[in-house]
């Protein structure tokens, strides 16, 4: 298992950055990042982690979030709220950085550039 993890970060707020990260490969970082218990939506070659009880505390709407996982291939039932943390699947389960075609997806959507 590897240690850390390249994972693309969307904020819920918008006057924060979306960014590409070094994350510890554990799931109290994740945890961390998403200030709470944590859910996966899972999709191809990626999944992207957010926090579970986002409906019943105020975590503000994701709409970046939302827009990255439609255009990749998702239909949604509902919202994103909350930190979005994306990441790949890697062989038997194992988590793996986050493609670098969802990391190019997101700077054309979103017109910014995401160092790896």
């Amino acid at each position: 298992m590897r240690q850390t993890l390249t994972a693309l970060i969307i904020p819920a707020r918008v006057s924060h950055p979306i960014h590409v990260e070094e994350i510890d490969n554990s799931v109290a970082a994740r945890q961390s990042l998403v200030e709470g218990n944590v859910g996966a939506i899972t999709c191809m070659d990626w999944h992207v982690y957010l926090n579970d009880e986002a409906d019943f505390i105020p975590l503000p709407l994701n709409a970046r979030a939302e827009v990255l996982i439609r255009e990749a291939g998702l239909h949604l039932n509902g919202t994103v709220s909350g930190t979005a943390v994306f990441l790949g699947h890697g062989n038997n389960g194992d988590e793996a950085d986050a493609p670098a075609h969802l990391l190019r997806l997101a700077e054309r959507l979103f017109d910014t550039a995401l160092a790896v």
